[in-house]
């Protein structure tokens, strides 16, 4: 009897990279690219129809960002990893991938045995976390955890702002005009809110705000 192959999805909205990614991971034992998707729609679509072991994701993508596409993913899948691929040591998308069910994160720049040996580790249920970054994840989980630190303090002021306008019932286009910003940028907001605040939807958001106002009128 064979071993199982470790079935994997490739999404990034550069298709040489997936070519190229595509051609390291098939060539190894023990590996089948089962699917390729190049934004947040394709990866959630081609996600349901594969459902692979394990996805390598790019955070950054056209209509959105890997981090909403994961949290999307592993609600409807949990049995599938997610591997984050960034181009830096960004913390606050670290958080924010950990927080939707990433296993981990690596950066672009990592080599190609390096990511074959990630991808089997997460294959078989490990976790990856860079140890530049590790501690300060960590420390900040443990704030939260036990309820130390509020769960606003680890928002922008830009974010806090968006959050008051979709506590409103505001869409993104009309967010949009009102903080003077593209749709894709209000969107790209929405969706980090949402990861800090552990959040699916923008109406858990909304409704994260009205508890937060009850709470605060009851403690008058």
């Amino acid at each position: 009897m064979t071993e199982a192959r470790v079935a994997i999805l490739l999404v990034d909205d550069h298709e040489v990279v997936r070519m190229g990614l595509k051609t390291l991971l098939d060539r190894r034992e023990g590996f089948s690219v089962v699917g390729e998707a190049g934004s947040v729609a394709e990866a959630i679509s081609a996600a349901r129809q594969t459902r692979p072991d394990v996805i390598v994701m790019d955070i950054r993508l056209p209509d959105g960002n890997g981090v909403e596409a994961c949290r999307e993913i592993r609600g409807e899948l949990p049995d599938t990893k997610v591997i984050m691929l960034t181009s830096y040591a960004d913390d606050e998308a670290v958080y924010g991938s950990i927080m939707a069910g990433a296993s981990g994160y690596l950066l672009k720049q990592t080599r190609g045995q390096s990511l074959a040996e990630a991808i089997e580790r997460v294959a078989k249920g490990e976790s990856l976390l860079d140890p530049s970054v590790t501690e300060k994840v960590l420390a900040r989980m443990r704030s939260l955890a036990s309820g130390e630190g509020d769960e606003l303090a680890a928002l922008s002021a830009q974010e806090k702002k968006i959050l008051g306008l979709i506590a409103q019932g505001k869409t993104n286009k009309e967010i949009a005009g009102e903080v003077f910003l593209s749709d894709k940028t209000v969107k790209n907001y929405v969706s980090s809110i949402l990861s800090k605040l552990n959040l699916r939807r923008r109406s858990e958001a909304a409704a994260f705000i009205a508890e937060r106002r009850a709470k605060t009128l009851d403690d008058a």
